[in-house]
């Protein structure tokens, strides 16, 4: 297997969108080992606290494993702290996280996606070696990467009210994984209000 093929191993789509005082992040639901799908449930997206998200596109063993120790720093940093983490902070843990195993990277791309100060929302990804790219509007990661930019370059519009918005990244998800075999078989999508998280499974096409 060379290098870069590890990233299309199990497949992953991901997206993360903006919206007035909200943000939406949905990913697909298949784990696959390449063109094989094994499970059709396979979770992505994970909680840091009620106003911060992450998900992991890449590996699925290693995004188990930085999931585990990014629960385990933030806990520390509540410890320390005796607050949450914003995320803008939580970015610069996640980079710094994966430079430190630059010559061993976790094969993960992060999507970070959260509720700042003053309930502004703030998203970014980054590769795995935690080289950070911040974006106003959305951010995608993982195999159907390229078929979710053409998709949300054409569908995002900004200060989206929570429905159209939770509207607009489902459809873009669900044209997206269409276009790529190795992502799809539904979605799941996180909905983060300053008062509430809606979390929606999509159904799409099963095959």
């Amino acid at each position: 297997m060379l290098p870069w093929q590890i990233f299309e191993y199990n497949g992953s789509a991901l997206v993360a969108m903006v919206g007035k005082n909200c943000f939406a992040i949905a990913s697909d639901r298949r784990l696959g080992v390449n063109l094989q799908t094994v499970a059709t449930d396979f979770q992505r997206i994970f909680k840091i606290h009620d106003k911060l998200y992450v998900g992991l596109s890449g590996l699925a063993t290693d995004a188990q494993t930085l999931y585990q120790r990014l629960i385990f720093r933030h806990k520390l940093y509540q410890l320390r702290e005796e607050r949450d983490i914003k995320p803008e902070t939580f970015a610069s843990l996640v980079s710094a996280l994966l430079y430190e195993k630059r010559f061993g990277p976790y094969f993960c791309q992060p999507v970070i996606a959260g509720l700042g100060d003053d309930d502004v929302p703030f998203i970014c990804t980054m590769d795995c070696i935690g080289a950070k790219e911040l974006a106003k509007d959305f951010v995608v990661s993982g195999t159907a990467s390229e078929s979710l930019y053409g998709v949300c370059e054409s569908m995002y519009k900004p200060n989206m009210d929570p429905e159209e918005q939770f509207e607009t990244i489902s459809q873009a998800l669900l044209s997206s994984v269409d276009r790529d075999c190795l992502s799809g078989w539904g979605g799941h999508v996180l909905l983060v209000t300053p008062s509430e998280v809606q979390e929606r499974t999509l159904k799409g096409r099963m095959d």
